[in-house]
């Protein structure tokens, strides 16, 4: 069955001391094409993460998100200090009052700006339990739990277009029986017409045999679609039991088929010489394009 690069997956925890959330996305790419958004002290990780994800999902553009969060450590870090406040204001309230000036809400907003009372950025960072404490060990469930639900909407994806492709093989396939069907008149008027231009040159006074049979020979070949036919089928054939391979990474396997079944297509349109043949080809050409479509997000 078919795997889909398109995919999303997610995997969230919370705890008292802080919460985590992996989030995956992908969309079709030639290569492994991954972008990572770590927090900084996972970045030692960084190699192991991408060698996991890249052994996972093997081909597409990927974003990898882990937001890490301490909720509880912020609110705790931004909390006035009550005693560092009183403090500093009564040393600005007696500073004011032996200088004759009244202490008033100029006083209060001094106070609260003084060092220690609102902790700063810095102090807060500091005031934080060490992010470090959290262990790779713990959070890498998260990522491979992220990856699995990833992986299930790959292969519900592939199912979708497994579906899609299939149909467009069969459309094909009945184009080409149409072919079948309609190529013994084909080749009743060409005799026909090879029996008229025969009658006329060989009333020729210059009329040569010889040379008559090796153009007539080289029409003929010229004209002949039934290898081309036979290699089509085959072609069809391959690709479907490529597609029902179970899990595979076929989307290169099946893009190269697809240039195979395009190639005996153009050739039977070139040497039918037919507009019955000529319309049939124009059907299966759209078929396989919509077909080459749905591939590029094949893995």
């Amino acid at each position: 069955m078919l795997i889909s690069m398109t995919g999303f997956g997610q995997a969230h925890r919370e705890t008292d001391t802080y919460t985590a959330t992996v989030e995956l996305r992908s969309v079709n790419s030639k290569t492994l094409d991954l972008t990572l958004r770590l927090p900084r002290f996972l970045m030692p990780h960084e190699l192991e993460i991408r060698n996991t994800v890249a052994k996972a999902l093997l081909r597409g553009k990927v974003n990898l998100n882990l937001d890490f969060v301490r909720p509880a450590a912020v609110r705790a870090a931004t909390t006035l200090n009550k005693e560092a406040f009183l403090a500093a204001f009564q040393e600005l309230k007696e500073l004011a009052q032996s200088l004759g000036v009244t202490a008033g809400e100029e006083t209060f907003a001094a106070a609260l700006r003084l060092p220690g009372v609102i902790p700063t950025a810095s102090e807060m960072r500091d005031a934080e339990p060490a992010a470090e404490e959290v262990a790779w060990a713990e959070l890498q469930p998260l990522l491979t739990e992220a990856l699995a639900a990833m992986q299930q909407f790959r292969h519900d994806e592939g199912h979708t277009l497994t579906t899609e492709i299939l149909g467009y093989v069969a459309t094909i396939r009945q184009q080409l029986a149409a072919v079948e069907l309609h190529d013994p008149a084909r080749i009743e008027h060409v005799r026909q017409r090879l029996a008229g231009h025969l009658a006329e040159l060989t009333s020729h006074e210059h009329f040569n045999e010889t040379r008559f049979e090796q153009e007539v020979l080289y029409y003929i070949e010229k004209l002949d679609i039934a290898e081309e036919k036979v290699r089509l089928a085959a072609h069809l054939a391959y690709f479907e039991q490529a597609v029902h391979q179970p899990d595979e990474a076929v989307g290169k396997k099946l893009g190269f088929l697809a240039q195979e079944i395009g190639r005996e297509i153009n050739t039977i349109g070139s040497k039918a010489n037919d507009a019955t043949v000529q319309h049939l080809v124009v059907g299966m050409k759209e078929e396989l394009e919509k077909i080459k479509e749905q591939l590029n997000n094949i893995l």
